[in-house]
């Protein structure tokens, strides 16, 4: 575990943690589209009722928000978080107490939310959250604009990955998320994902323990990505792929009458409908659809 620690902050002195590659040496400190130098930013950290069945439980997900992120979406219902600097700055030991705390309150896993551009950080954490105890699986909910190099690293460390596949489409991707190049990313990080855990697995309880869940942000306006993104699911990953169908869409971030009005607008039924509807008729048979709970940008008090 030792070494593939080392191999992963090594990733952080010329950053190629995410595939923007900036290249930068964030263990001294340099930063640049991530505006994240060698240690994380933890904005909170709590039990989420409001993920999926499957990772809330009873207890909730032991949720914890980085802040910051490599894609600058003109729509971010986070954007508060994932684009402006706040949070709290944590070590690792410090990151690991987190995990220890949620573990000790009771939650039923470890949900990493946002960890592209600090995924060297996140695994050098979970060490030593393990060195101390902790035996929650171990979530990896991302947007799915992460390095295959990163991915590998967290090979046998997390038991959960949940990508958000957003678009399918370089222009569109380009124009909404200002990475052109996050389509050919995600897919082959998504399917790097899918050879380590495979199809989602649940226990008795109904509680998810290994596996792959694909979120999908249906975009007003947008059903022809929906379409692609979910043939490939369906083809590359299989039928039993567990897909969540979000339709909680709404406009923000950048988003107004004078930028982006195409996208200015709340999803309509018939659109979620279609979304369903296209998903069935691919033949996928593991769906759901829930609006995922807003993260609060307060950092809690430490105990």
């Amino acid at each position: 575990m030792g070494r593939r620690v080392a191999a992963a902050l090594d990733e952080l002195a010329c950053c190629c943690a995410c595939p923007r590659n900036c290249k930068v040496n964030r263990l001294a400190g340099e930063e640049k589209v991530c505006q994240t130098g060698r240690f994380a930013r933890v904005t909170s950290a709590f039990a989420h009722m409001g993920e999926e069945d499957c990772l809330r439980g009873t207890r909730g997900s032991g949720t914890i928000f980085f802040s910051m992120c490599n894609l600058k979406c003109v729509f971010c219902q986070n954007w508060d978080i994932s684009q402006r600097k706040g949070g709290q700055e944590v070590n690792a030991s410090e990151l690991a107490g987190l995990m220890l705390a949620l573990q000790e309150h009771g939650c039923h896993n470890i949900n990493f939310v946002t960890p592209e551009h600090v995924a060297p950080q996140v695994l050098e954490a979970v060490a030593v959250a393990a060195d101390r105890g902790l035996v929650l699986p171990i979530v990896y909910n991302t947007s799915a604009y992460d390095s295959l190099e990163s991915i590998e690293l967290m090979d046998g460390i997390v038991d959960v990955y949940m990508p958000d596949f957003k678009y399918w489409s370089a222009e569109r991707s380009r124009t909404y998320l200002k990475a052109e190049n996050y389509p050919d990313a995600a897919r082959a990080a998504i399917k790097a994902m899918h050879r380590q855990v495979g199809q989602l697995l649940v226990d008795s309880d109904g509680l998810a323990r290994r596996g792959l869940i694909v979120r999908h942000l249906v975009m007003p306006g947008a059903l022809d990505e929906t379409r692609a993104i979910l043939r490939w699911i369906a083809e590359e990953l299989g039928r039993d792929t567990y897909v969540n169908l979000m339709d909680q869409y709404y406009p923000a971030g950048k988003v107004g009458a004078e930028h982006h009005p195409e996208i200015n607008r709340r999803l309509t039924s018939r659109e979620l409908g279609e979304a369903r509807a296209i998903a069935r008729a691919l033949g996928l048979r593991r769906l759901d659809a829930r609006r995922p709970y807003r993260a609060p940008s307060a950092f809690p008090a430490r105990a």
